[in-house]
């Protein structure tokens, strides 16, 4: 059986809160790319690129639709939208793309520079 294919309504924001609503089927990938400018004219010119919003769908057919139906709204309504989960515009995707740190973890009473076992 293959993998469930996710699809995402998402509002990315500037630090000055212009937004731009879209869609997509790999959220992390579309904001890496926002995040890297290459969005398209309008996200690169306000440097749009901080996720602040978004909502899963299983059909391609609702995400479109709720996408739609969020860009017909005022502005007043999609700040309402994002207000009710992020009041604070948190960069929902802070971190995404960042180097993992990897860290050795020790059990107790176990001596440094030494594998378990490899006594």
């Amino acid at each position: 059986m293959g993998r469930e294919r996710g699809y995402y309504v998402y509002i990315v924001a500037s630090k000055s809160r212009v937004l731009y609503v879209g869609v997509t089927g790999s959220l992390m990938a579309r904001v890496l790319r926002h995040k890297a400018g290459e969005g398209g004219t309008f996200t690169r010119q306000y440097r749009v690129h901080r996720l602040v919003f978004y909502q899963s769908f299983q059909s391609v057919g609702a995400a479109i639709a709720r996408e739609t139906e969020i860009k017909k709204w005022r502005r007043e309504k999609k700040v309402a939208l994002i207000y009710a989960d992020n009041p604070t515009w948190e960069d929902l995707a802070a971190g995404w793309g960042d180097a993992a740190v990897m860290r050795e973890s020790r059990k107790a009473g176990s001596s440094p520079g030494f594998w378990p076992g490899s006594e």
